[in-house]
């Protein structure tokens, strides 16, 4: 199939039905992986997870040590899904205009008259990909703020919509802190996903090693286009889900507040601030997406269960308690979620 022909229709076109649509994105999901997998050795729940936050229409942070090959699997999956893609490097002396783009004097050399032309920076194109975005000063990091949730940026008073569909993917080296600039908690929750990407195993790495160093170059065939991308969020956002489910969403998470009354203890001595309602809607579009991805027509507790830590790590602000006793988010999290009664 190539991405001209797509074999999905538009949100509003009723020629095929949602059950069929679910079966071409599980047979989508699969051909995807494998386009990947022809550069990306192992890693399969980052890469499901980066197609989750793509189909729910979230953006993801991708957090690991270097060499890991986060940058490349964010381009590898921007080109299997035919999207446009753009990198950015943030540095320390990165500004907002090299991101959001800038407005440059032209003179027409007819008239000899002089207007304003908006150039568009990097920020223009589907995936954009922000590499170490805490690398840069908060008045940069700022710029994706109104990209991220609006969808658009303002520049020289005019507002310039974005590409659509548009996804950011952070990347952050969590073991280098001199020089950086931590990314607040108003812009850590505009992220959908922190997917925490790990060393490979020994065959994986052997693989990896084998590969690398051939004179072998494998190439990537888009699966989808963008059209295809954006009915396919649309069919995510019709998969129902029951009203104990969202009940058990928002429980989870008003459960990570320590003022809550129904936080568990060790929630109130080791947290200073839970996670707030995006997460709550984060939970249920990423356990939708989840079951849709899968082919299935109703999402579940277990879908649910999965992208509870992808969605609630990086929202909790623990406390010096939980410094001192060597607990971090991410072990409180998967505490908070073995301890839940998910269908009660």
């Amino acid at each position: 199939m190539t991405p001209t022909q797509s074999p999905f229709p538009s949100p509003q076109s009723p020629s095929l039905g949602d059950v069929e649509l679910l079966e071409r994105l599980g047979v989508a999901r699969a051909d995807l992986l494998v386009q990947v997998s022809r550069r990306i050795v192992g890693q399969k729940d980052i890469v499901d997870g980066i197609l989750t936050a793509v189909f729910a229409g979230g953006h993801a942070l991708l957090v690991g040590v270097p060499g890991l090959a986060k940058t490349l699997m964010v381009q590898t999956t921007a080109q299997a899904l035919d999207l446009k893609f753009s990198r950015i490097q943030f540095t320390p002396d990165l500004m907002p205009a090299d991101i959001t783009g800038t407005e440059i004097i032209e003179e027409d050399q007819a008239s000899g008259k002089r207007s304003f032309r908006f150039v568009r920076g990097p920020v223009f194109a589907n995936i954009v990909l922000a590499d170490e975005v805490n690398r840069t000063p908060p008045k940069t990091q700022a710029a994706l703020l109104q990209a991220m949730q609006e969808h658009q940026v303002t520049a020289g008073g005019q507002t310039h919509a974005l590409p659509s569909p548009f996804f950011v993917l952070a990347t952050q080296n969590p073991i280098e802190q001199e020089g950086t600039y931590p990314l607040p908690e108003a812009q850590l929750d505009r992220f959908m996903f922190e997917l925490r990407v790990g060393y490979p195993s020994q065959a994986e790495e052997e693989a990896i090693v084998e590969a690398t160093t051939a004179d072998v170059s494998a190439e990537v065939t888009p699966v989808l286009t963008a059209e295809d991308v954006l009915a396919l969020q649309h069919l995510v956002r019709r998969i129902p889900v029951t009203k104990a489910l969202v009940g058990a969403a928002v429980g989870l998470v008003r459960r990570t507040r320590p003022a809550d009354p129904a936080a568990p203890a060790f929630i109130k001595e080791y947290i200073s601030w839970g996670a707030g309602p995006r997460a709550s809607q984060y939970l249920v579009l990423g356990a939708k997406a989840r079951a849709a991805l899968d082919g299935r027509p109703l999402a579940d507790y277990d879908d649910l269960r999965v992208v509870a830590p992808l969605v609630l790590t990086h929202r909790l602000v623990i406390n010096f308690a939980a410094e001192a006793a060597g607990r971090a988010a991410a072990d409180i999290v998967e505490e908070l979620v073995r301890g839940t009664r998910w269908d009660s």
